[in-house]
């Protein structure tokens, strides 16, 4: 009578012991589409798909990161309730041999036309540092397309301003590695180790070159749309991380957000810095998902 017991402990055993393995979820993979021009002549960028939910959600990336940077985010997609797209900047990740004029007017465009050929007619939009900026243009140019707004550590509406040193510090970081991990460094409040610090690098470095960092950054220290944004009633949620530098931080960005925006959220995740999608993934995504699915039919049939 003793063994028998022992038997299913050892079949109980040796039955966990490969269970994690066989339970472990794989995380979705992008469905990638490279760049393509259609008949009309219209450009679409080279992006990256996952889920088939009804609720359409843009991802744009920053400067120095391509979609790359959203690895992080892709166990935890919720794909039943939101098709994600994740699209990459001419010159950039799956865009990298797209050239072009790096405004922020083509890059509004170039989504505009990528969702309409997914079949996207509105859609929520979610940018990240420059594309921050650039996803306020999109609202300025077609705001009956979107459905909400969010922005994590962004450029605000007015753009990126410094003086002639600051601008040569920012375009130092172009060629110099070492000035990209001090920038880099900077934006997480020097709380990481340097082999973070090179592996955020490594994004950058992989994602893009030097004609589409030179062209960009013009684009986000010469660009003000807070003219054309003013008022929206568009549901904008502002992210900012605690730790990241001055000029990104709540403080700085919520008077910006809250002069332009009517309906508006402000979310600060403390443990990070300027790249939550990479120090704090789980919680970011939490942000954004919950913030989607709230706004999700702003309008009646939609």
């Amino acid at each position: 009578m003793t063994f028998a017991p022992l038997r299913f402990v050892l079949r109980l055993a040796a039955l966990l012991a490969v269970a994690p393995a066989a339970w472990a979820a794989e995380p979705p993979q992008y469905a990638v589409t490279p760049p393509s021009v259609s008949p009309a002549g219209t450009t679409i960028v080279g992006h990256g798909t996952v889920g088939t939910g009804p609720e359409a959600i843009l991802v744009m990336h920053e400067w120095m990161g391509d979609h790359s940077n959203y690895a992080g985010l892709l166990p935890f997609l919720n794909g039943k309730d939101f098709t994600y797209v994740f699209a990459d900047l001419r010159g950039y990740g799956w865009s990298r041999e797209l050239a072009g004029a790096y405004t922020a007017d083509e890059a509004a465009a170039d989504m505009f036309a990528l969702m309409d050929r997914l079949g996207h007619q509105r859609f929520h939009v979610v940018g990240h540092s420059m594309s921050g900026l650039i996803a306020q243009a999109m609202a300025a140019k077609g705001r009956d397309r979107l459905k909400s707004l969010v922005a994590v550590t962004p450029v605000p509406a007015s753009g990126f301003k410094t003086d002639e040193a600051g601008l040569q510090k920012l375009a130092a970081i172009v060629d110099a590695d070492d000035a990209m991990r001090g920038a880099i460094k900077a934006r997480v409040a020097q709380r990481y180790t340097d082999g973070w610090v090179d592996y955020k690098l490594a994004i950058a470095r992989n994602a893009t070159g030097r004609e589409a960092m030179l062209g960009y950054l013009k684009m986000f220290t010469g660009t003000d749309v807070s003219a054309e944004v003013a008022g929206l009633d568009l549901p904008v949620l502002l992210i900012t991380g605690a730790d990241d530098i001055p000029f990104y931080q709540e403080a700085a960005e919520r008077p910006k957000f809250e002069q332009a925006y009517r309906n508006l959220t402000v979310e600060r995740i403390e443990n990070a810095g300027h790249y939550p999608m990479l120090q704090t993934p789980p919680l970011l995504l939490a942000k954004i998902e919950a913030f989607v699915a709230a706004n999700a039919k702003t309008k009646p049939g939609n």
